[in-house]
């Protein structure tokens, strides 16, 4: 869909720098670094906007002044996921390790990481916003992993997902793959609050606005203390899971008949092999 990753401009506005393009923009400003999807109405995940992403976050990781990194979103949906075509043949292994890199330096920041969802979270975006550490949704948000009908498994919410919510409704969520509400999303535990639509931008910044009387390093230190339940594992197994993903299951018939479907508009003919 994007064949090249478009030129990255940096600008100065009101004292902050912004990283501006397309895809992404990118400030940092009283001590909370921003992440905003730029990509359309639906926010599709390709190779080009996930390696700005992960350009982003290696700014941030070394920027020991934050106390939050933000990821939010213009257009319709947080992110309708990944591109279904990064997904295709040669690309596949890219666009795995790219869209994984997100994730291995979310759980590296030191800070805390909050996700802004004012619409729909599905699939690759729906694990950007389940992996953050704080969720604030609106009211009209669906979350969902719905791989499972186009033939194919969520790496990231396999091994992240049952943490948030419990084995057994992880697992029905990612074998199902239906979309839940955000209110169904708050009861689970998956998002934090939920806010009325007409008064989000309202709450959203007097959330925001708490962390400024609050110590940066005792944040940062407060945020390493929950990460080390996780840290000596999660990228261990996320890269058990991955390689599971390349060298078995894209090796599947069905997982490359459910992706050539979805991109022809068309049902799959699953032959369960």
């Amino acid at each position: 869909m994007f064949n090249s990753l478009l030129t990255i401009v940096k600008k100065r506005i009101n004292g902050e720098n912004i990283l501006t393009d397309n895809l992404i923009l990118v400030e940092k400003k009283d001590n909370i670094g921003k992440i905003v999807f730029n990509n359309g109405p639906l926010n599709i995940l390709n190779i080009a906007m996930m390696e700005q992403i992960n350009q982003a976050l290696d700014d941030f990781l070394v920027d020991n002044t934050l106390k939050a990194v933000v990821i939010d979103h213009n257009g319709k949906a947080f992110s309708a996921g990944v591109d279904i075509e990064d997904h295709m043949g040669d690309k596949v292994q890219k666009m795995l390790e790219v869209f994984h890199d997100i994730f291995r330096k979310l759980n590296r920041l030191n800070c805390v990481s909050i996700a802004s969802v004012h619409g729909a979270a599905l699939g690759g975006g729906c694990e950007v916003a389940l992996f953050c550490d704080i969720v604030l949704t609106s009211e009209k948000a669906k979350f969902g992993q719905p791989e499972i009908k186009v033939g194919v498994f969520p790496p990231l919410a396999a091994v992240a997902l049952p943490y948030i919510i419990g084995n057994k409704k992880a697992l029905e969520l990612i074998i199902q793959g239906e979309l839940i509400s955000a209110n169904e999303a708050h009861r689970l535990g998956l998002a934090n609050h939920v806010f009325p639509v007409d008064s989000y931008d309202a709450e959203y910044s007097k959330f925001l606005e708490r962390f400024s009387k609050l110590s940066t390093i005792v944040l940062q230190y407060t945020k390493k203390a929950f990460k080390l339940a996780l840290s000596d594992t999660f990228e261990e197994k996320l890269d058990q899971v991955e390689k599971l993903y390349l060298n078995e299951l894209m090796k599947t018939n069905d997982a490359n008949e459910g992706l050539q479907a979805f991109l022809e508009k068309r049902d799959p003919k699953w032959e369960n092999r």
